[in-house]
């Protein structure tokens, strides 16, 4: 068999555009391909909705990949340990009770092989620059290819729709910052704007990361570290219960609405 350099990347062209036409009109976007994410796109995905993540960097994965300050190592509390079970993670018991530990580059890459087989569609290397919105509602997002931001060009975006919308862009709360800036005073927080997040504290924020799990704008949700840094806790470091039991919520929240 000959290999023909314009057939390769006829192939190339053909299936991404394919992907792309097919996941214009979704159920659920989801911004940021964090484990809050991954895993939300594996329920939903797995419900058998229409769900695709955009993720604005080369890789998906999020913090996950370094554990802790590079070792290479995470730790989940016991709540979250039958995620990690499902999701086919090996996790080891620590010799302190209630915790666990599992291997990050398994973790992550696993989960994302999960989570795609379940029907999840992922687009890297693609930012989120602005939303679309009717009836004061989000209904939408403005996509664009990182490199054009990054090189500063002057291009203009495509837009997708989607009946809801998640944020798991982490600290930087990337959506919901657009919100603030574009109707600012309109989040459902108790200041109606961003909060921020606060200095660290690993047992509130994981406890808070579920309780601010939830609906910030008409059609948009936030999940994983994103709840604390637009509802107010702290960060918690490099133990990822908290988002995992995050991304598993806002997918069954949403689940819910798609439902009625």
């Amino acid at each position: 068999m000959r290999l023909d350099e314009v057939t390769i990347t006829k192939a190339i062209a053909e299936r991404y555009f394919d992907k792309l036409m097919n996941n214009l009109e979704l159920d659920v976007a989801i911004v940021g391909g964090g484990p809050s994410g991954l895993v939300a796109g594996y329920f939903l995905a797995k419900a058998g909705h229409r769900v695709a993540l955009y993720e604005r960097k080369l890789s998906v994965g999020g913090g996950m990949w370094g554990g802790g300050m590079l070792f290479n190592e995470i730790v989940v509390q016991e709540d979250a340990k039958r995620l990690l079970d499902e999701l086919d993670v090996r996790a080891l018991p620590y010799k302190e009770a209630g915790y666990y530990t599992a291997d990050s580059v398994e973790a992550v890459s696993t989960i994302t092989s999960k989570a795609v087989k379940a029907g999840l569609v992922v687009f890297n290397c693609i930012s989120v620059e602005d939303i679309v919105a009717k009836d004061d509602r989000i209904s939408g997002l403005v996509i664009n290819w990182t490199a054009v931001s990054m090189a500063n060009l002057h291009v203009d975006p495509l837009s997708i729709r989607s009946r809801y919308v998640i944020d798991a862009t982490g600290h930087d709360t990337e959506v919901v910052a657009m919100v603030a800036k574009k109707a600012p005073g309109r989040l459902l927080t108790p200041s109606k704007n961003i909060e921020g997040e606060k200095f660290m504290n690993p047992e509130e924020a994981e406890r808070l990361t579920l309780e601010n799990t939830k609906e910030v704008f008409p059609g948009l949700y936030v999940a994983g570290m994103a709840c604390n840094a637009t509802f107010g806790g702290p960060r918690m470091g490099p133990i990822f219960g908290g988002m995992l039991l995050s991304g598993e919520k806002v997918a069954c929240m949403i689940l819910k609405r798609l439902s009625e």
